[in-house]
């Protein structure tokens, strides 16, 4: 199978990628290396050293895997390029992970807010017009969040994949029961384009017959697949900061410095959670199962676990002797919330899921010690606020 995988240098694209042609596909990565550029922009890098994107195709060569091709390419701003590569190249799928991915980024200023509805849901747009332009049939496997759904407004109700069944009442004191998406309940201008992404997909799923799978993930921690550890220059990315750092890799990485772990608010957030291991895998399965011509859009909820993230900070603390430090919260949420999420569909699919419990957090605790020295602690904290509010919090 030919796959393009769009943003396949980033943190979840990139082991998607080696971990697909390491299975045999032909991959051809599709990047412009912004996030590179935003590494440059908030001044911080990866706690794991990352080698350009050359060297890492080159390390991949060298020990043996497929080749994979890369092509510098805005899928946001160049779209008659990318019309061109799909009739020149024709892929049979497409892996979609070229957004910007961070909601605390997008939360900083006007700019970024800008920056990440022009890129997210330009780039899905001109993706969908430009595969009806091409006239092929490519399956497109979109990398979506499982904040779509929202935090806190469930009351403990099971969320499906995707699709609600609901009951619609009539005039004449009827019902009807149809099925819909459910309801969209975005957290941050991020997640609000991953639900205009959904309308965009459903849209050209209906009209256009565009076989689409929409993964809704939870936070990814770990850093390295199999792939990836088979040479230092494939080593993944380990954002710890404020704005791309995702929690659990956070608290880890502090534990790892002896600085105390930063719990926002109560701790009574409930969060999805998904090893980086099980993210490559559920794309990979996803990509071998497509939806059949004219079948509706495929959601599929990427997550393994749930947990509190005060809890999940008193897992960690016992683990390391880390102490915890509860700050002001710089997101507009609810204090706390509980988090039901059905995964059936990638289980029946074979997905053998890694848990907190398999060893692993140790794992990551040895890369963020073994890279401390890299660590710019004034980027630690997090800064990017929701509103006035949540800001003058953080300052006081």
């Amino acid at each position: 199978m030919k796959v393009f995988v769009l943003g396949g240098d980033g943190f979840c694209g990139w082991p998607c990628s080696v971990n697909l042609a390491d299975n045999g596909h032909d991959v051809v990565i599709i990047d412009n290396l912004s996030r590179r550029k935003i590494d440059i922009d908030l001044e911080v890098e990866s706690l794991t050293p990352i080698t350009s994107i050359g060297e890492r195709l080159k390390a991949w060569d060298e020990v043996g895997g497929k080749p994979m091709k890369f092509i510098n390419l805005d899928v946001s701003k160049e779209y008659q390029r990318l019309v061109e590569l799909l009739i020149e190249e024709k892929p049979d799928s497409i892996v979609h992970f070229a957004e910007q991915r961070a909601a605390p980024y997008s939360m900083k200023s006007s700019s970024t807010k800008r920056y990440t509805v022009d890129n997210n849901v330009n780039g899905t747009h001109n993706l969908l017009a430009a595969i009806v332009e091409s006239g092929l049939d490519i399956h497109i496997v979109h990398l979506g969040t499982m904040g779509v759904y929202g935090y806190g407004s469930h009351r403990g109700a099971t969320i499906p994949e995707g699709y609600l069944k609901v009951e619609v009442p009539q005039p004449d004191g009827t019902r009807f029961e149809e099925e819909i998406l459910h309801p969209a309940s975005p957290g941050s201008v991020y997640h609000m384009t991953k639900t205009l992404d959904q309308l965009l997909f459903l849209y050209y799923n209906k009209n256009d017959r565009i076989r689409i799978t929409d993964l809704h993930q939870g936070i990814v921690w770990g850093t390295n697949t199999e792939a990836t550890l088979k040479d230092p220059r494939l080593t993944n990315r380990f954002d710890y900061d404020g704005d791309y750092g995702t929690v659990l890799n956070r608290f880890l990485m502090q534990a790892a410095i002896q600085y105390p772990l930063t719990v926002h608010g109560t701790g009574g957030q409930t969060r999805a959670f998904i090893h980086i291991r099980d993210s490559v895998k559920c794309v990979q399965l996803a990509l071998e199962n497509p939806p059949s011509q004219g079948e509706r859009v495929k959601i599929f909820n990427q997550m393994t676990e749930s947990h509190q993230v005060g809890e999940l900070a008193k897992k960690v603390a016992s683990l390391t002797g880390a102490e915890i430090n509860y700050l002001p919260n710089p997101r507009n949420e609810a204090v706390e919330n509980d988090l039901i999420v059905d995964n059936r569909c990638f289980i029946e699919l074979g997905l053998k899921p890694t848990t907190l419990d398999d060893g692993l957090l140790t794992e990551v605790v040895d890369v963020a010690r073994r890279w401390s020295n890299r660590c710019d602690k004034k980027r630690i904290p997090c800064i990017s606020a929701w509103t006035s509010t949540q800001a003058k919090a953080i300052k006081n």
